[in-house]
């Protein structure tokens, strides 16, 4: 298994609560006993972990009436419960009020450790979703996602918090890859409508009739109820608005001046132009254009935001080293140029590809950054790079952040480990992470 899931072993005898506990340990389980019913539900909560074993006949709470309790604390945790002879009945009933499985005595122990393992599987995919849910309800989360002190990224974050809270509907643009989608989410989540539904369509996924069926009705039946009416109250997200044909852009016209739909429903449409010469506005109806246009965010490509791609690669590289179980690569003074000039057509997309590969390369001990940013061959190399200047202090500065900022994090927030290995005084160390937003806390 992917990661270690507990199981809560709930038997009254001794010898069978260390019978099971000790086999399911050997598969892998983290496993803890409780000798009742009432002891067991003092430790299960509604985010527990792992899934439940309990014995059906109990003294005092009984296993049908704890199952009971444990659907009430969270109604998706699965429960296996163990039977004996001519208790199957009572299992059924057990089974009928929402267990996961039963077992009857004596069982085989590979059984119980194949249902664990069914179990645990379908526990973990319920965590997880939760996880997500909070994570894209959760405002704070979702900004912190947007990484980056730059002064472009400092403003798309203000314009974030101011536009979330106004009612009107709002246009996110930008290139490719430079997370528009991801801007859509926070939108919603550091605004009043975040407690609603959010429901993100891509108008480039579906032909034109299974579009406006998504859209507007009646819904097909393998599609969930129409977006407009899915929305009601919350979030619409319309990506890629410029791939809605004319008729199409008529009806979604009609369905925002109509009564019927909730004037607190807002649409944010995500355009994705890519043609030169062509605008959002130009693809677009001009009624339609200033009905969805009367807020804008423009979100700002990688090429723009400086040193946040030091940052953004640091930060991509370690999680793509701890994923496959290698050191992240050390990036060099030339390098960190490289990676500042390079005009990033991808943006952000692009840079967790070369993130990647500069991961995979370094365990390979082989490869460089510089052959990563190719647009082709090694005559075209020249090409990867960026005609735009930049002052040789934004070069130095940038690398200099990159640089304690990696010794901190490789030495965990030691500032005598980070003053040794850079040769800098105390004062001067203090100095420097304070004028570049560096916290020894974030570290530790």
């Amino acid at each position: 298994m992917s990661k270690t899931m507990k199981v809560a072993i709930v038997d009254d005898e001794k010898d069978m609560r260390q019978s099971i506990s000790q086999w399911l340990a050997l598969s892998g389980f983290d496993t803890e006993s409780f000798a009742s019913a009432e002891e067991a539900l003092k430790g299960l909560t509604a985010d527990y972990p792992g899934i439940v074993v309990s014995d059906i006949r109990m003294p005092g709470m009984d296993g049908m009436q704890f199952l009971r309790k444990l659907k009430s604390v969270d109604s998706t945790l699965p429960v296996i419960m163990i039977t004996g002879h001519g208790d199957v009945p009572m299992a059924v009933e057990a089974m009928r009020l929402g267990a996961f499985d039963f077992l009857e005595k004596p069982f085989n122990p590979d059984r119980m450790t194949e249902l664990a393992k069914k179990a645990s599987n379908a526990r973990r995919l319920v965590l997880d979703n939760r996880a997500l849910r909070r994570e894209l309800s959760d405002g704070t989360a979702l900004m912190n996602k947007l990484i980056g002190s730059s002064p472009v990224m400092e403003r798309l974050k203000e314009d974030i918090l101011d536009l979330g809270q106004a009612d009107g509907h709002v246009l996110i643009e930008g290139e490719t890859g430079t997370g528009k989608t991801l801007v859509a989410h926070a939108l919603h989540a550091v605004g009043a409508r975040a407690s609603k539904k959010f429901v993100l369509v891509s108008c480039s996924a579906y032909d034109e009739e299974r579009l406006a069926a998504r859209l507007f009705g009646p819904a097909a039946e393998d599609e969930p109820i129409p977006a407009l009416e899915e929305a009601r109250g919350g979030t619409l997200v319309l990506e890629d608005i410029e791939a809605l044909s004319g008729p199409l852009q008529a009806r979604l016209l009609t369905a925002i001046n109509d009564q019927g739909m909730p004037s607190e429903t807002r649409i944010a449409a995500i355009c994705n132009l890519q043609d030169e010469g062509k605008t959002c506005e130009s693809v677009l109806r001009p009624d339609l254009y200033y009905r969805l246009a009367a807020l804008r965010i423009v979100v700002p490509p990688l090429r723009q935001r400086g040193e946040d791609i030091l940052s953004l690669f640091t930060r991509l590289s370690e999680q793509f080293a701890d994923e496959y179980g290698c050191e992240a690569p050390e990036v060099s003074a030339q390098e960190a140029a490289q990676l500042l000039q390079a005009p990033w057509p991808g943006n952000v997309r692009q840079l967790i590809n070369v993130a990647e590969r500069a991961v995979l390369q370094n365990r390979r001990g082989s490869g460089s950054i510089a052959s990563l940013l190719m647009t082709g061959g090694d005559e075209q190399a020249e090409q990867a790079m960026t005609t735009e200047g930049k002052p040789l202090k934004e070069f130095v500065e940038a690398f200099e952040r990159m640089l304690i900022d990696n010794t901190m994090r490789r030495h965990k927030g030691s500032i005598v480990a980070v003053m040794d290995e850079l040769c800098l005084p105390r004062r001067t160390l203090n100095e420097k992470m304070a004028k570049y937003g560096l916290q020894r806390s974030d570290y530790l």
